[in-house]
C-alpha cells in the first residue's frame, strides 16, 4: 500500500522554520554544542540538526524536549491573552481598522478579523508592499506590538510626533 505523504501548509512550516531558527540561536547563545543539547533532549543529534532546520516531520515531542533544556518557553494562545493584557495586541485584529492590513489582507475573505498572528504573517509575507511613511500612529502601535510580542521579519516603525500627523 502506497503511503501519503503529510501536506503542511506554508504558514505552518514558516512558524517552524522560525522556531527552527530561535532553537539554534538559543543553543549558540548558551554556548552549548549540539552534542550535548541533544542528549539533555534525550534525542540524536541527527533529529536536533533536524529540528534546527524546522523540519515538520519531527515529533512535536521532540522540539518541545529541546526547548525545555534551552529553556525556551512554547507562544500559547494564554501567552498571546496575557500580551493583550501588557500590551496593544488585541485578541481579534479588525482587518477595517487598519488601513495597511486591509490593503494587504486583500485575499481574505468570510471574515472581518484576524488572530494577532494570523496579522503578524500578512505584514510579514508582503511588507515590501507598505510605504511607511504612510502608516498611520494607530496602525504603527498594532505592527510594533506584533513584531515585540510575536517577533517577525520586519522592522519595529518609530511613532511620529504629533504635530506630523
Amino acid at each position: 500500500m502506497k503511503q501519503k505523504l503529510a501536506f503542511f501548509p506554508d504558514v505552518c512550516l514558516t512558524h517552524l522554520s522560525r522556531l527552527g531558527e530561535t532553537i539554534h540561536a538559543r543553543r549558540k547563545a548558551l554556548g552549548v554544542n549540539a552534542t550535548s543539547t541533544a542528549e539533555s533532549a534525550g534525542i540524536s543529534r541527527v533529529t536536533l540538526h533536524r529540528i534546527e532546520k524546522g523540519e515538520a516531520s519531527v515529533s512535536m515531542g521532540a522540539y518541545m524536549n529541546v526547548m525545555s533544556s534551552l529553556g525556551i518557553n512554547l507562544v500559547t494562545a494564554e501567552t498571546i491573552d496575557q500580551a493583550k493584557e501588557n500590551s496593544s495586541i488585541p485578541v481579534k485584529v479588525m482587518i477595517s481598522d487598519y488601513p495597511g492590513l486591509k490593503q494587504l489582507a486583500w485575499h481574505v475573505r468570510g471574515t472581518n478579523t484576524l488572530t494577532p498572528i494570523e496579522a503578524r504573517d500578512i505584514y510579514e509575507r508582503n511588507w515590501r508592499h507598505l510605504e511607511p511613511n504612510n502608516i498611520n500612529t494607530k496602525e504603527r502601535n498594532l505592527i510594533n506590538a506584533l513584531k515585540e510580542g510575536l517577533g517577525g521579519n520586519f522592522p519595529l516603525l518609530s511613532i511620529p510626533h504629533k504635530d506630523t500627523l
